[in-house]
């Protein structure tokens, strides 16, 4: 793999039954990670919130999506990115260079607690962008 390209969807509490949902709907397998399992959060009532689920359906789609953390806002309607992800440390970095610039950096691009490097970004345009780039676990 060096880089894929897919949305990410954002609940408030209701990721995991969603992610379920669209399972029954598009097969495949389904994997969940929640901020207790990832050090996510120090709040213990975000312990068993999802932190990261990915789908991917025996006919190639993924569709990722997670919980929105209580300090975090989350509007219904606006609960969407797209997630750029993958091992090409310079291609995505790239990306994330075009893609933050005349934008608003959310969440720079820095090592994450699971490994990765990994930022969040709106673009000028409004688009709300994610970008992981694979490494090794801490």
């Amino acid at each position: 793999m060096s880089m894929l390209l897919n949305p990410y969807l954002s609940f408030r509490d209701t990721a995991r039954q969603a992610m379920e949902f669209y399972k029954s709907v598009f097969g495949g397998e389904l994997t969940v990670s929640t901020f207790g399992d990832l050090q996510g959060s120090e709040d213990p009532a975000e312990r068993d919130k999802v932190m990261h689920s990915e789908l991917k359906s025996d006919n190639g789609f993924v569709l990722m999506g997670s919980d929105t953390p209580n300090s975090m806002n989350y509007t219904p309607g606006t609960n969407y990115s797209v997630s750029l992800s993958g091992d090409d440390e310079s291609g995505l970095r790239g990306y994330w260079d075009g893609l933050s610039d005349g934008g608003t950096v959310t969440l720079p691009l820095e090592k994450a607690p699971w490994g990765d490097s990994f930022g969040m970004c709106i673009d000028k345009f409004g688009v709300s962008w994610m970008v992981n780039i694979s490494g090794t676990p801490a």
